[in-house]
């Protein structure tokens, strides 16, 4: 089993429980995800399946887009409603003029402080372990990606925003750095991410519809998740030489890496550039006779 599915994670459940549901049907297969949603947040979710879960850093890659929602003059430990929620007394409501002036500061690359309750390793521990322990949990900030922000509703203190971004950014913290930069505070009370790259959540599939023998109409091919690279179709020759894993000479490929496809479309390795010659060699390589 090689490909890939596009589910919508519920509320509720983790990334990890959406794995285990689909590792149980199609056992002893390799499965994996890509992407991690917090159990409050849902939408689309990538789970990989056999050698597909190779793929996993280009699936990283792919750009992002959730819809938000924040409650203003709040806080909570978690940055979410899943923590300790308190009311900020006298808080005052932004105007909506306020939020969308303050919206241009946090596109493009900007830094981001992650949660303390996060996955993120501090000291070999995971943060939100550590956070629950009782420590004090300061996380550097780091770059992060946002190619748009949109204001989509706002009734005080409900605020939603649709955002699109790269690998790594956290939701719930970018509600709480723009709520201080108009003075105020937030909490983030739901999350749903509505695509990553081509996977939407439009064409995703529930997860109550994968069963044993329902898994298969939902696959989706590998070549799928690497629609940011460049492809190019191999010979027989060619393929013969992916399968002893050599060497490639290629010289209709203009790219690092290219996606290497067969005459059906189907993926066959990730390949990337060696020399200035022309020559490639399988970084995943999916045609190894080895793995057949």
């Amino acid at each position: 089993m090689f490909g890939l599915l596009n589910v919508n994670k519920p509320s509720g459940v983790t990334s990890r429980d959406v794995v285990n549901h689909v590792q149980r049907l199609v056992r002893p297969v390799k499965v994996g995800h890509a992407g991690t949603l917090d159990p409050l947040a849902n939408g689309v979710l990538v789970v990989s399946l056999g050698q597909a879960t190779r793929l996993t850093p280009y699936l990283h890659d792919l750009t992002k887009q959730y819809e938000g929602t924040f409650l203003l003059g709040r806080r909570s430990d978690t940055e979410d409603i899943e923590g300790q929620v308190e009311a900020v007394p006298d808080a005052v409501p932004p105007s909506e003029a306020e939020i969308l002036a303050a919206l241009p500061q946090f596109t493009g690359q900007i830094l981001q402080r992650p949660p303390a309750y996060s996955a993120i390793k501090v000291q070999g521990k995971r943060a939100y372990e550590r956070a629950r322990a009782g420590d004090v949990v300061e996380l550097t900030a780091r770059p992060v990606t946002i190619h748009d922000i949109a204001l989509l509703d706002y009734q005080y203190p409900e605020l939603r925003l649709s955002i699109v971004c790269g690998s790594g950014t956290y939701i719930r913290s970018l509600g709480r750095d723009l709520a201080e930069t108009i003075g105020s505070c937030s909490v983030m009370s739901a999350l749903t991410r509505t695509t990553i790259g081509p996977f939407q959540l439009a064409k995703s599939t529930q997860l109550e519809q994968l069963t044993k023998d329902g898994i298969e109409p939902y696959l989706l091919p590998p070549l799928t998740g690497v629609p940011h690279l460049p492809q190019v179709e191999l010979s027989s020759h060619q393929i013969e030489q992916l399968a002893d894993g050599r060497l490639l000479s290629c010289n209709n490929c203009d790219a690092d890496e290219v996606a290497a496809i067969d005459s059906q479309g189907q993926l066959l390795a990730i390949l990337q550039r060696r020399s200035d010659e022309g020559e490639y060699h399988p970084k995943r390589n999916f045609a190894a006779r080895s793995s057949s």
